[in-house]
């Protein structure tokens, strides 16, 4: 497969079927954003300089804990999912990283530095994995990892995180994500406490062992596999964790993973305002977890968030550098087209964001006037700033229409003729 996994002159191709009328909407745009004083060129370039890291697993089919069902095409190992993620960043432009799993994308990492290079691909935030066990490791995680009454799982753990940290150095990796399933099933079956300081020993160790210039990422999750208690259950404890380990360590938002009706806009204000926000897993929910597309159910949420992040931005809030990663589960869709819709979704947000009138919203806030504050947040929500994110993938050499794009190409039925199926059905999360 070439550098460039579809064909640049099919890009071209149909982008000439789009390019006139991309021309009259962003025209038009421009023409009403100029009346609110807003500048739509300056907001392009702000857009096009936007990115998103992309999940490997993302361009496997997921599944729930109860069936997966094996899509056609699916990639084999690493380095059919780098090609993959070639695909969505040719077609946005706007996923130029991966952050990898270890041991889920164990490789050489000189020989996956090089495939990524070739791809025009960087390496995003290394995520260890202490949930489930691999293969052949000596101590079992059932009953948890950093957090195990056992010392000698713990070390193993630990080891683990170190060994992914060393990965990341040679992949040119600034970052370490931590989330852990460990947690309770039972009432009475952990000690809360206990297990807390466990966890915080452990990864005091990991912490140790950052270079100089990497930063560490704990992520919290309300539920699953633990489904009576978990030891980092919530930003609260996310933020702990962060003070207790020191300047490198910082709290990372899933979007997913809050209890229903939480304010997480909130939450992320919080962490700005305190600067231990590490950044973003995106994706969406309905009643659990993360398995939904980024802005397919609460779109204005998302945007309610990219609205503290861009506040926080343009007051230039002291260490705000976060690090943004897509981290779904595609049980139904294609993940190519699920991952570049998601990442689509979030520029979106992100540039109905710069829309906002600040002035005027702290104008509003000041005076207690409630509604005209709410007004001007929904008048940069409701615009269809389509328009920009076209103009932004165009000048960066990606397609008007990702989407449309692809399944022109045929990638999803090439890939599918050389990668033999994974077979049918099976039970459990892959």
């Amino acid at each position: 497969m070439s550098a460039l996994p579809i064909s640049a002159e099919l890009v071209t191709e149909q982008n000439g079927i789009e390019a006139a009328a991309l021309a009259n909407d962003y025209s038009h745009l421009g023409e009403q954003l100029d009346r609110r004083g807003i500048d739509i060129d300056a907001i392009t370039r702000k857009v096009a300089a936007f990115h998103v890291a992309i999940p490997s697993w993302g361009v496997g089919t997921g599944g729930t804990r109860f069936a997966r069902f094996a899509g056609p095409g699916e990639p084999r190992g690493i380095f059919e999912k780098l090609d993959d993620c070639a695909v969505i960043q040719q077609l946005t432009r706007a996923t130029p990283t991966v952050s990898l799993h270890n041991p889920w994308d164990k490789a050489d990492p000189k020989e996956l530095k090089a495939k990524g290079d070739a791809l025009g691909l960087g390496f995003d935030a290394m995520n260890s994995n202490t949930f489930s066990d691999a293969k052949d490791q000596k101590h079992s995680y059932k009953f948890g990892s950093l957090s195990h009454t056992d010392a000698a799982v713990r070390q193993q753990a630990i080891e683990h995180n170190i060994e992914t940290i060393e990965i990341g150095k040679v992949l040119g990796s600034k970052a370490l994500t931590v989330w852990i399933g460990d947690g309770s099933n039972f009432p009475g079956q952990s000690n809360f406490t206990r297990a807390f300081e466990r966890y915080l020993d452990s990864m005091k160790a990991v912490y140790a062992a950052l270079p100089d210039d990497w930063r560490i990422f704990s992520e919290h999750k309300l539920y699953e596999p633990a489904f009576y208690s978990t030891v980092v259950q919530d930003w609260g404890t996310n933020y702990l964790i962060a003070q207790e380990l020191g300047p490198k360590a910082f709290a990372l938002v899933d979007l997913g993973h809050h209890a229903p009706n939480v304010n997480i806009e909130m939450i992320v204000a919080r962490l700005i305002q305190f600067e231990k926000l590490a950044g973003f897993h995106f994706n969406d929910s309905k009643y659990g977890d993360d398995d939904l597309d980024s802005g397919s159910i609460n779109p204005f949420q998302l945007f309610l968030v990219f609205n503290e992040l861009v506040d926080a931005e343009h007051r230039k809030a002291p260490s705000f550098n976060p690090a943004y990663m897509i981290d779904q589960s595609h049980n139904v869709t294609d993940p190519i087209e699920s991952l570049m819709a998601s990442a689509i979704e979030i520029l979106r947000a992100y540039t109905q964001a710069l829309l906002v009138d600040r002035k005027a919203l702290e104008s509003y806030q000041d005076s207690n006037d409630a509604l005209m504050a709410n007004q001007t947040l929904k008048r940069a929500f409701t615009t269809d700033v389509g328009p920009i994110l076209a103009k932004a993938r165009l000048v960066k050499g990606g397609a008007i229409d990702p989407i449309g794009t692809y399944r022109a190409s045929g990638y999803r039925q090439r890939v599918t003729a050389e990668r033999p199926s994974s077979g049918g059905s099976s039970s459990g999360i892959v």
